[in-house]
């Protein structure tokens, strides 16, 4: 008998409710920040107002090593919003994460309540069902319920330093002073297990910032307490933008009105960027052209460096730079030749003044007793006296006023025949010499008319900036070596100058005299000598005894 065909109904479709739809666009924006960005973050753009966050390929990449990567340093571009992603990521994190604590640290506080500005303006237009009731809301800081908060603070050495957090974020970070404190302290409340951004445009070579990015595109581990703090590298120059091309990179020269900001803000130009005394460029050149390693490494603790060993037919000046004695810092020498202007030797070290006295005395002996220039601030005094004691025979001394008043091309001495002038033992380092010595500095390096070697030197050129209209070392770091340099530079071109000076106003003076003296008629008797000194010849013929007057 045949078998029944059996014929199952349709199946019917699965109703979903609204209430599924939501609870799957939760799913797919927890699963994917990029999801979530796209399908509902809206940025307020510049130009064009409000508008869905689309990301560039870029930016999706960027986004993806957020996730993949503990710790993201990012040499980047303007104008290529990622400041406004990095705060899209925090708000993500916090919204699908029970207590992500997000602390972001900028130069100031308005520029780190800007990523605050961000989150609050993505929270707000969010749909109703993807947000989370907030306990705190200011300008400073948002906390929501499900314990997860971002807060903004201003660089500060106790920055980060408050509970562990689970994403540090650490805006312009070039441009933060004492960044390595700060980092120091946050590194290791994130050592539990949080993330790090560190996001920045360039601001000169040798700061942390740059060490940092240096390191991590070299490969190098770096390491906090034997925790491994290495840094993935996104290098995001003005052309990863669809939009920017050469017209746009064109109209940030005539925005920025500056070539060199120009090459800092959009070609991510470490060289070009900061605020060193001697341009980046030029340094760089320096490096490559003239740096070499010492032929020899002696002294106290091997830090005298040499070069080039003494010529008994040249002249040399040695200045030096004695520290402060707080341990912070170290005594510098640098030996140069006189004529040719090149680095022949240098030290750097941790010595006390009695040794550092004594050490100079032979080095300047050494180099044929070469013109020993100290300065005399602070502890210099027990350097300069321990010299005096030995007795060494070409120390410098600033001539009172002289100093001041010494201009190496247009010097006049007014004052030949006054020598008796206050003299002081070494160089007197003021609030009118400073500016004349950091002047001499940049003149020479601009002009390219000095010969340096040293590597130590060259890594101090990269971190002397203007700061506050003053040429100091970056914070965390020493000038000790630059200082010394230019000491010898300035004395060089003024002191021996002046010294030259005189000495050719003598000769000349000399010369005067002695023209004087082969015109000016020699005196001579109307009548001859008498032959007894003790008569005199009257008018009248007759002679006088001058015996007589005498008692």
């Amino acid at each position: 008998m045949a078998q029944a065909l059996q014929i199952q109904p349709p199946a019917m479709p699965e109703v979903r409710t609204v209430k599924d739809m939501v609870r799957d666009e939760i799913l797919k924006c927890a699963m994917s920040p990029e999801y979530f960005m796209m399908k509902y973050v809206y940025i307020q753009h510049p130009v064009r107002g409000k508008l869905l966050f689309g990301l560039y390929p870029f930016q999706k990449t960027t986004l993806k090593l957020f996730q993949e990567k503990r710790f993201n340093i990012i040499l980047k571009s303007r104008q290529l919003g990622i400041s406004t992603l990095t705060a899209a990521y925090a708000l993500w994190l916090m919204l699908f994460h029970n207590d992500k604590k997000v602390l972001v640290i900028a130069t100031k506080q308005d520029v780190a309540k800007n990523i605050i500005a961000k989150v609050r303006y993505a929270y707000k237009e969010l749909p109703t069902y993807l947000k989370i009731e907030r306990t705190e809301d200011n300008t400073l800081s948002q906390t929501f319920k499900n314990g997860s908060n971002i807060k903004a603070e201003a660089a500060s050495d106790n920055a980060g330093r408050s509970e562990a957090g689970s994403l540090l974020i650490l805006d312009e970070a070039a441009f933060i002073a004492n960044i390595d404190k700060i980092w120091s302290a946050s590194a290791l409340t994130l050592a539990t297990g949080g993330n790090a951004i560190v996001l920045s445009t360039p601001n000169g070579v040798g700061n942390w910032f740059w060490k940092m990015w240096t390191d991590s595109v070299e490969g190098n581990v770096i390491k906090l307490n034997d925790v491994d703090l290495s840094f993935n590298p996104i290098y995001l120059p003005w052309q990863v933008h669809p939009e920017h091309d050469q017209k746009w990179r064109d109209l940030q020269d005539e925005i920025l009105k500056d070539s060199r900001l120009a090459k800092q803000e959009c070609d991510c130009d470490f060289l070009a960027s900061g605020n060193t005394v001697v341009p980046g460029e030029i340094i760089q050149w320096y490096k490559d052209t003239y740096m070499k390693d010492p032929i020899e490494k002696t002294g106290p603790g091997g830090n005298l460096w040499r070069w080039v060993k003494p010529d008994y037919t040249k002249t040399y000046i040695v200045s030096a730079d004695v520290s402060r004695g707080d341990g912070t810092d170290f005594s510098a020498a640098q030996v140069f030749d006189s004529e040719t202007c090149e680095q022949v030797a240098e030290f750097k070290g941790m010595i006390d003044t009695k040794d550092f006295g004594n050490f100079l005395v032979g080095l300047a002996t050494e180099y044929n007793d070469a013109l020993l220039v100290i300065e005399n601030a602070n502890v210099g005094w027990a350097v300069l006296q321990q010299v005096i004691d030995r007795g060494y025979k070409n120390l410098y001394y600033t001539v009172e006023k002289d100093v001041v008043l010494m201009d190496g091309n247009n010097q006049k001495i007014s004052s030949f025949n006054k020598e008796l002038k206050k003299r002081v033992a070494g160089f007197t380092t003021s609030s009118k010499t400073r500016p004349m010595i950091v002047d001499k500095i940049y003149s020479y390096f601009k002009d390219k008319s000095i010969i340096i070697h040293s590597i130590r030197l060259i890594n101090e050129l990269f971190v002397f900036i203007w700061q506050l209209n003053r040429a100091e070392a970056q914070s965390g770091h020493n000038d000790d070596l630059v200082v010394g340099m230019g000491i010898g530079l300035y004395v060089r071109d003024t002191a021996l100058k002046m010294g030259f000076e005189r000495s050719e106003l003598y000769k000349a003076m000399l010369k005067t005299m002695n023209v004087q003296r082969a015109e000016t008629p020699v005196y001579t008797p109307m009548h001859p000598i008498q032959e007894n000194p003790w008569t005199m010849q009257l008018p009248d013929g007759t002679d006088l005894d001058l015996k007589q007057f005498i008692r």
